[in-house]
C-alpha cells in the first residue's frame, strides 16, 4: 500500500509541474523535493508516471520550471557528492535525481533550442552557495560539467558504489569524498589494479543507474544530423573524459577491468541465470556502452603521435594546425593507447575473447548456459582497441589467441547474414577482418587445423580456420541478402590479403573459390555494373598469390583450377562487341533477384540456412558504407618481410584499382545508399550506365590471367596422360601426382605481395558513430531511454 502511495504523490507532483503556469521558485524546497525525496520509485516508475507528453508540455510552455527542475536534481546530486551519501535517505535521493535526469535529458538534447542549456550557467547559481562552492572559478561552471563531476564522484562513493576502506564499525567517522584517492577504490582488479573486491550487488546496481545517467548525458550526438564534415567533438565526453575529471584514470581502469573480468558462466552450474539475478551482467553491458562511447577521438585534436594512425584526414597538419590547441585531449583514448604490459594485454584479450566466445558455448542441457546479448558492443570495443592501441594489435596477432576471436566473429557473420536488422553487426564482423588482414601474422595463423565444432550451417570439412573463413564468406555471398553487396569487396578483400600465406586449402574451399569466381564471371554479371569486373579481378588475384606463393601444398586448389579450365578460357574470350554485351544482358536473371548464380550450385546436403529477422523487428538505419578504395591503402611486402606503402592509384595493378563505389562523406537515406551500391539493379545500372565495347576493352586487357594460364598450359597435358596411360578414374591419384608436381622456372616471374591495409577516414568514423549510437539505442529498452524521441542520427526502422 505505501508504494502506491509515493507512487500517487510523485504522480502529483508531476501533474503540479505539467499544470503551473507561473514559475515555481527554486528555493521552493518543499514542492521540488516530491520528486526526490521519495524511497519507493524504480527507474520504470519514472519512466511510467512521467509521460514524454508531459515532458514536452512543460518545455514549450513553462520553460523556466524545467530549467529549474534540471538544476534542483543537479544540485541534489552536487550536495550528495559533497557529503558521501552517509545516510541511506541520500542515497535514495541520489537514485531518484539519477532516474529522473535520465527520463528528462533526451526531450532536452531533442530541442535545438534547449540543446545550449546544460552548458550555460544558471543565474544567481554561484551566487546562492548552494550548486557551486568552491569560489569563483566554479561559479561559472557549465551546468553539464557539474553534472558530469557529480556523476565521477558517485562513482567512487564508499559503502554507496565502492567498498568502503573505513578501519572502525558503522559509527566511524565517514570517508571525506573530496579528499579520497579514488585509485584505491577501483571496481575490480585486472589493468592497473591487483586487488579484486568483494562482490557488493547493491554497488553494482548504484553503479549501474549512475552510468545509465552518465550514458544519457553522453547521447547528445543521437540528436545531430550525420556529417563527415563534422568534425566536433562530443562535448560531454571531450568534457567528462579531460583532465577536468579527477576520476578519469580509476573510471577507465573500473570500467574496463569489470567488463574483461566478468565470466558469464561463473561456477558452471547448469541453469543458474534462471535461479539468480545477475546484477554484474547488467553494470558490465552499461560499462562496455559507456567505454564505446567515450572512447572517442578524432584527427583535429591535439593527440599523442601514437594515436596518428587515427588521423582521418590522411595529410599532415601544417605547423599552425599543430599549435592549436584543439581541447583536451580524451584521456580515456590516452589510457587505452599507454597500455603495454603482456599481463594487461593478456586480461583484455582473454576477457574479450571469453565473452565474445559465449554464445558458442555448447550443453548437453538445452539452453542451460548463460548467453549474453551484448556482442555487438563487444565487437565495437575489440575494434577500438585494435585501432587505438597497436601493441594490442600486435599482441593478438602474436599466437594463435586470436582465432580466439575470429572463430565467434564468423559465427556471427554466418549466423546473421539472412537477418536485415543485423546489416551493422556484418559490417562490424567485416571491417575487424579486413584490419586483421592486413597484418602476415594474421594470414599465418589462419594455417592451424580448425578442431572446434561450432554449430554452424556450413558443410562438415577437415581443414584449416582459413578453409572455414574462405566457406562463411561463400556462404554470405550466396546466401545473404541484398544489402549485404557492398561487403563483397571487403570479403573479397581479406581473401587477398590472406592468400599469399595459406598453406593448404581444402578441397571444399578451393571449390568454392572456383564457384565465385564462375558466377562473377558470367558475361551478364559482368556486363550490369561498373564496378562487378572488380570481383573477378581479386579471385584472379588470389589463385595467383597462392599458385606463385604456396603452390607446393595446394593441390587442392590447382586440381580445381584444372577441372575449371573452361572458366578462365571463357574469360579470355570474353566477348566485347556491342552485339554480344546486349545479348548477355538480355539473359540476365529477372530483376529483384539479389544474388548471382552461384546460388544455383549449393551443396543439397548442407543444413537450413540463417533465420532472417522476423516481422515488426526494429532496427537502425546506417550510413553508406565507403567503397574499399576508400578505406584501404596498398602496401608492398619487400624481400625482408616489412610493408612498403603504394603511392596512389597505380593503372597497371589489377584488382579494385577503380573501385568508387560510393562516396563516403554523401548524406543519404541508407536505403537508398544501399541500392544504388547493388551491383545488380536492373533498373539503376540500365539508366545511369550501359556497358560498352571500349569499357570491357579498358579492362579485359588487364586481366591477370598469365599464371594461371601458363598453370594450365604446362598441366593439363600432363594430367590427361597419366589419366590416359594408367586409366585412373580415382581423382586422390591425380592429387598425389599433382601434389608432388612442380612448376619451378615454368611460371612468369612471381609479382610482389600487395596488401591492402584499412585506413580510418571521415567516411568510416561516420559510419562507426551511427552504428554505435544504433546499437545502443535498440539494446537499451528497459527503461526505453530515447524511445519515441526525435533521433537525428539515424532512422529507427520496422522489418
Amino acid at each position: 500500500m505505501g508504494n502506491a502511495d509515493t507512487k500517487l504523490h510523485f504522480r502529483k507532483a508531476v501533474i503540479q509541474l505539467t499544470t503551473k503556469t507561473q514559475p515555481v521558485e527554486p528555493s521552493d524546497d518543499a514542492f521540488w523535493d516530491q520528486f526526490w525525496a521519495d524511497t519507493s520509485t524504480t527507474v520504470q516508475d519514472v519512466f511510467a508516471l512521467v509521460p514524454a507528453a508531459e515532458i514536452r508540455a512543460v518545455r514549450e510552455e513553462s520553460p523556466s520550471n524545467l530549467a529549474t527542475l534540471c538544476y534542483k536534481a543537479v544540485e541534489r546530486l552536487l550536495q550528495a557528492a559533497g557529503c558521501g551519501c552517509p545516510s541511506e535517505r541520500e542515497r535514495q535521493v541520489v537514485l531518484n535525481c539519477s532516474r529522473l535526469l535520465t527520463r528528462v535529458l533526451p526531450y532536452i538534447f531533442e530541442d535545438a533550442d534547449w540543446r545550449g542549456f546544460f552548458w550555460s550557467t544558471v543565474p544567481g547559481a554561484g551566487a546562492s552557495g548552494r550548486l557551486d562552492e568552491d569560489g569563483d572559478e566554479d561559479e561559472a561552471r557549465p551546468l553539464a560539467e557539474s553534472l558530469l563531476l557529480a556523476i565521477a564522484d558517485l562513482l567512487f562513493c564508499p559503502d554507496f558504489t565502492a567498498q568502503s576502506h573505513r578501519k572502525g564499525g558503522p559509527d566511524s567517522a565517514a570517508e571525506d569524498i573530496g579528499s579520497i584517492d579514488s585509485c584505491e577504490y577501483i571496481w575490480e582488479a585486472g589493468v592497473g589494479f591487483a586487488q579484486s573486491p568483494p562482490l557488493n550487488y547493491v554497488h553494482d546496481l548504484n553503479r549501474t543507474e549512475l552510468l545509465k545517467l552518465l550514458l544519457t548525458c553522453l547521447s547528445e550526438a543521437m540528436y545531430l544530423p550525420p556529417s563527415s564534415e563534422r568534425r566536433s567533438l562530443n562535448p560531454w565526453v571531450s568534457f567528462f573524459c579531460s583532465s577536468e575529471n579527477r576520476h578519469a584514470l580509476p573510471l577507465f581502469t573500473s570500467l574496463l577491468n569489470v567488463v574483461c573480468a566478468y565470466d558469464p558462466v561463473g561456477y558452471g552450474i547448469p541453469y543458474n541465470h534462471l535461479l539468480f539475478s545477475d546484477q554484474r551482467e547488467q553494470l558490465v553491458e552499461q560499462a562496455v556502452q559507456i567505454l564505446i562511447v567515450s572512447l572517442e577521438h578524432e584527427g583535429g585534436s591535439a593527440a599523442s603521435a601514437a594515436l596518428r594512425a587515427l588521423d582521418s584526414c590522411g595529410s599532415p597538419p601544417s605547423a599552425a594546425e599543430e599549435q592549436e590547441p584543439a581541447g583536451p585531449d580524451n584521456l580515456f583514448v590516452n589510457y587505452l593507447s599507454r597500455i603495454h604490459r603482456e599481463e594487461d594485454l593478456s586480461f583484455i584479450l582473454k576477457g574479450l575473447a571469453r565473452l565474445m566466445n559465449n554464445p558458442l558455448v555448447q550443453t548437453y542441457l538445452p539452453h542451460s548456459a548463460k548467453k549474453i546479448q551484448f556482442h555487438q558492443e563487444l565487437l565495437i570495443l575489440f575494434w577500438k582497441f585494435c585501432d587505438f592501441n597497436k601493441k594490442f594489435l600486435f599482441f593478438v596477432l602474436k599466437s594463435s589467441d586470436v582465432l580466439d576471436v575470429l572463430v565467434p566473429i564468423l559465427f556471427s557473420l554466418n549466423d546473421a547474414r539472412a537477418d536485415q536488422s543485423c546489416v551493422g553487426l556484418m559490417h562490424i564482423g567485416v571491417f575487424i577482418l579486413l584490419l586483421l588482414s592486413g597484418e602476415r601474422n594474421f594470414g599465418v595463423r589462419l594455417n592451424k587445423p580448425y578442431a572446434l565444432r561450432v554449430p554452424m550451417d556450413i558443410a562438415v570439412f577437415t581443414g584449416t580456420h582459413a578453409d572455414l573463413l574462405v566457406l562463411i564468406f561463400h556462404k554470405i555471398i550466396t546466401g545473404g541478402h541484398h544489402r549485404l553487396q557492398p561487403l563483397f569487396d571487403c570479403l573479397l578483400t581479406i581473401i587477398v590479403n590472406i592468400s599469399p600465406y595459406l598453406k593448404s586449402l581444402s578441397m571444399l574451399a578451393a571449390n568454392k573459390l572456383l564457384h565465385l569466381l564462375e558466377a562473377f564471371s558470367t558475361p551478364w554479371f559482368l556486363f550490369s555494373s561498373p564496378q562487378n569486373h572488380h570481383l573477378v579481378f581479386f579471385l584472379l588475384e588470389v589463385f595467383n598469390n597462392i599458385i606463385q606463393y604456396q603452390f607446393d601444398g595446394n593441390c587442392n586448389l590447382v586440381y580445381a583450377i584444372i577441372r575449371k579450365r573452361n572458366v578462365f578460357h571463357q574469360l579470355a574470350n570474353l566477348p566485347s562487341d556491342e552485339a554480344s554485351i546486349q545479348r548477355a544482358l538480355q539473359r540476365k536473371k529477372k530483376p529483384g533477384v539479389s544474388r548471382s548464380n552461384s546460388a544455383e550450385a549449393e551443396p543439397a546436403d548442407e543444413l537450413p540456412a540463417a533465420v532472417p529477422a522476423g516481422p515488426g523487428t526494429l532496427k537502425a538505419s546506417l550510413e553508406a558504407t565507403p567503397g574499399i578504395d576508400k578505406i584501404t591503402e596498398k602496401s608492398q611486402v619487400s624481400l625482408d618481410g616489412t610493408m612498403i606503402t603504394v603511392p596512389g592509384p597505380d593503372s597497371a595493378h589489377t584488382a579494385g584499382d577503380a573501385a568508387s563505389v560510393l562516396e563516403g562523406d554523401n548524406e543519404v537515406c541508407p536505403a537508398q545508399s544501399q541500392s544504388a551500391r547493388s551491383r545488380m539493379s536492373s533498373v539503376s545500372s540500365s539508366a545511369a550506365w550501359s556497358a560498352t565495347t571500349d569499357w570491357v576493352s579498358s579492362w579485359k586487357s588487364k586481366l591477370p590471367l598469365q599464371t594461371i594460364m601458363r598453370l594450365l598450359q604446362v598441366l593439363v597435358p600432363q594430367v590427361e596422360k597419366i589419366c590416359i596411360d594408367k586409366g585412373l578414374t580415382d581423382e586422390s591419384e591425380i592429387l598425389k601426382f599433382l601434389q608432388h608436381g612442380t612448376l619451378v622456372g615454368l611460371l612468369p616471374v612471381p609479382h610482389p605481395i600487395l596488401i591492402r591495409k584499412y585506413q580510418a577516414n571521415a567516411g568510416t568514423a561516420m559510419w562507426f558513430r551511427t552504428y554505435m549510437w544504433g546499437v545502443i539505442y535498440l539494446r537499451n529498452v528497459d527503461p526505453p531511454i530515447w524511445y519515441d524521441t526525435d533521433i537525428r542520427l539515424f532512422e529507427i526502422q520496422r522489418i
